[in-house]
């Protein structure tokens, strides 16, 4: 991270992480434990390893490793992840036409295991596909990479379409309670068609979620290729996100060996730091990036005749 870009966080979150000096010991500057905080999301190094760099104690590491996260939750969160408006989707969905030529599309929605060590007493639940333990990152990201919103801590062994139904976000998509823009007419048509969010096979199609044909339908169908192919185009960006992420951040090429609860705190602060730094520092735009963070595993699911209709017409 840059020295400008460093400054700038330290000065939102200085009070929140400052500690007051007393008559036994002079506590660490609020400088020194952004920084701590920062190397461990950057490389992933253990607490012991970080702590003997910085010479402090692992409890130390740990410690402020939480509050550093929370600190970024509380303040950098409204400013850099806060609930999408109706204006934050019209934006999006201009940059998905313009980038991409996929109209009504607000947002490219995806989910990523992030591997952990074995929660205590959890059985199976986090036991996914990829024979490891792991936590879901739910996101729906925009056509510059930025998540726009995303669900931390499902757990690993569920499926994309089953954890984003049983997510807050899906639920409020579902009810139409997540300020998504009102259908507007596809270029050169009349008729309103829906805003959409676009996923892989691993969902189910709605009239707010589309997802590629089948291939059986799209072998010897042109217009059906063509779709395909701009949904694919368009769809690559939550993977970028994903791997821009991975790639900055290093603490999700290894198992994240904290409790589960610690483990979505780090993973909200990485994320908001993740908007951060693509809003300060602009990357390739076109770029593909390869990251560490797994596929959820696919689960065909079949989606109404009202979602069929819907993809009808944006194809």
């Amino acid at each position: 991270m840059i020295p400008d870009c460093f400054d700038e966080i330290l000065g939102w979150i200085s009070d929140e992480i400052y500690k007051i000096p007393t008559n036994f010991c002079m506590p660490i500057s609020p400088s020194e434990r952004l920084a701590i905080a920062l190397r461990y999301f950057a490389t992933g190094d253990s607490y012991s390893t970080i702590g003997h760099s910085f010479r402090v104690g692992f409890s130390t590491v740990s410690k402020i490793v939480v509050e550093v996260s929370e600190a970024i939750i509380k303040i950098l969160g409204p400013m850099f992840l806060p609930e999408p408006t109706t204006a934050v989707w019209k934006e999006s969905a201009k940059g998905f036409y313009e980038k991409w030529q996929f109209s009504n599309c607000i947002g490219s929605v995806d989910g990523k295991h992030v591997t952990i060590k074995c929660p205590n007493n959890s059985g199976t639940r986090n036991y996914c596909y990829l024979k490891k333990f792991s936590l879901v990152l739910m996101a729906v990201v925009d056509p510059d990479y930025k998540f726009i919103c995303i669900d931390v801590g499902r757990y690993g062994r569920n499926s994309d379409g089953g954890i984003l139904e049983e997510s807050v976000m899906g639920k409020r998509l579902e009810a139409g309670t997540l300020n998504v823009p009102k259908p507007v007419p596809l270029p050169g048509q009349i008729e309103d068609t829906p805003m959409v969010l676009i996923g892989d096979e691993a969902f189910a199609l709605k009239t707010y979620l589309m997802k590629p044909f089948p291939r059986r339908q799209s072998r010897s169908n042109t217009r059906l290729d063509t779709y395909k192919y701009r949904l694919c185009r368009a769809r690559r960006v939550v993977e970028n996100a994903f791997g821009i992420l991975s790639k900055k951040c290093r603490v999700y090429k290894g198992p994240i060996e904290l409790k589960e609860e610690t483990t979505i705190k780090v993973i909200l602060a990485t994320c908001i730091l993740h908007n951060y730094l693509r809003v300060k520092i602009q990357l390739d735009e076109d770029q593909s990036v390869i990251g560490a963070l797994e596929e959820v595993d696919v689960n065909n699911r079949r989606g109404t005749n009202e979602a069929l209709q819907v993809r009808e017409q944006l194809f």
